[in-house]
Parts: C-alpha cells; structure tokens; sequence
C-alpha cells in the first residue's frame, strides 16, 4: 500500500481537522490540566519528504549530549524563542539550527492539534514538505542521525502497539524498531495524529 496523497488534499484534511478541534487546538495531553498548569510553548516540524515514489516521514535520533531525551526519535523541534509570534517560526528556526533545512525549502501545509507533554511543554506540530533531495547540515551536538520511514509502514498497525507508563494519564504508543530506530512517546503520538487526519 503506497499512500500516493496530494499536498492539496493533506493541507485540507489538516485544515479540517484542526477547525474540528475548536479555539484551544489542544489535542492529547500526557498530563492532567489544571486551572493552575502553567504550560510552555513549544513547536516541531513534522518533515514529509517526496523519495522512491512515496512519503516519507523525516525524524532525527538526538544525542547523548543535550539536556532531556538523551538518544530518543523526535522530530526537529524546540522550545519558543522571545518574539517568536507562530509555532512556524519556531519550527523552521529549530529545524534550520539542527539539520540545516531552509525555510525556503519547507512548503508549510499546515498544523496538527497540540500536544500536551509530560515536561509541561504545549507542543504545536507544524506539517511541511521538504525540499528533497537536500544537503543537510547536521548539528551533532544535537542529531545523532537523520532518516526516513515511509508514511505506509508507519500507517499500518502491526507496526506499532501501545503500553502503559507510571504517571501517564493514557497508554503510550511504541512502534516496532525500523531500521534500528525506535519511535516512541510522544514523537510517536503526534505520527498517529498526522495518520489519523489523514484518514489511517
């Protein structure tokens, strides 16, 4: 199964999805909120890229370097810098400083719902295609690898499961290694949002 989709139709199924989700755009919180939850902001690019005739997903493996998620998958992402007035700004300063994408090669579709962290951090994920193929300018205190999985693997659901965690208000998702990585977490949860917009 390819999923051969359209820009068009991702950026509407995210524009549509999004309107569904109301004014607050919150999605999945790993937490309980409270009137007093003091939330940080955050945003990630979640990279599609056009190879072998399919999409694909882009993720990075962070170091052991940096201060929290030693070794995990993620996407390219970070917390918001001061004057710093959408999630897209973030997302493409972040995904410049750690794998060396331009702005200008990122064509934005749109977003998908918050996601609420473990860490307090309200994570807006913003959906781009990349410019592909592209000389990538790793920052290695930071990326320890970049690399692909195609959309139709990560959307079929024997390639992934679900499992409880102390201090998680609901299960995690995990998917079954590729290509010696392991995507879990909330790295995880935001893929199955994006497949879920997209119908899958």
């Amino acid at each position: 199964m390819t999923l051969r989709l359209s820009e068009e139709f991702i950026a509407r199924r995210l524009r549509e999805a999004l309107q569904s989700a109301g004014p607050s755009s919150d999605g999945f919180s790993e937490v309980t909120l409270t009137d007093e939850t003091r939330l940080k902001c955050a945003a990630v690019l979640v990279p599609l890229v056009w190879q072998d005739e399919e999409w694909h997903l882009l993720y990075t493996r962070r170091t052991e370097k940096v201060e929290s998620h030693k070794g995990q998958v993620s996407f390219p992402g970070g917390a918001c810098d001061d004057g710093e007035t959408t999630p897209e700004e973030t997302a493409l300063r972040e995904a410049e400083e750690e794998i060396g994408t331009r702005p200008q090669d990122v064509r934005i579709l749109g977003r998908l719902a918050n996601l609420i962290t473990i860490t307090y951090f309200r994570v807006t994920p913003v959906v781009g295609v990349v410019k592909w193929p592209t000389v990538l300018r790793v920052e290695g205190n930071e990326v320890a690898r970049v690399f692909t999985i195609p959309l139709r693997w990560l959307a079929d659901p024997s390639n992934r499961w679900q499992f409880e965690r102390s201090g998680m208000k609901r299960p995690l998702i995990a998917y079954h290694p590729y290509d010696g990585e392991l995507l879990w977490g909330a790295t995880a949860r935001i893929t199955v949002d994006f497949l879920n917009v997209l119908g899958y």
